[in-house]
């Protein structure tokens, strides 16, 4: 089983910037792929960017050239540098990891997932 907790959420202004932080406990993160997804009030939780074990990332084209999905396997955490924000990334953000090792735009394929951050956009 693997523990994973986001952090970094928060109140920012539209343009600001914020960086979420996903600490995962266990001994084998570098093999897993890791993503981050997003759920606001009244939607379903979408895919904001992934990373492979290898380092491929994506994103979504919503937050491309915004965000920046990063790793840190000697600390076994996983990183989201949110830039140039808007209001309607407001949501819930949760770091999630495979144990593939696979970049997966859908949730189905991860196995472990944090609980969760609440990033507020105002405008």
């Amino acid at each position: 089983q693997v523990r994973m907790v986001g952090t970094g959420g928060g109140l920012v202004q539209a343009g600001g910037s914020l960086r979420l932080s996903c600490a995962a406990s266990g001994r084998t993160f570098s093999n897993y792929g890791m993503g981050w997804f997003r759920q606001a009030p009244g939607e379903e939780r979408e895919f904001v960017a992934g990373i492979s074990s290898g380092g491929t990332t994506n994103y979504a084209d919503s937050v491309k050239g915004r965000f920046t999905i990063s790793r840190d396997n000697a600390k076994n955490t996983l990183y989201l540098q949110m830039n140039s924000l808007k209001p309607e990334d407001t949501a819930v953000y949760y770091c999630a990891a495979a144990r593939t090792g696979g970049l997966y735009l859908t949730s189905l394929p991860y196995d472990y997932w944090g609980q969760g951050t609440q990033v507020t956009v105002s405008s």
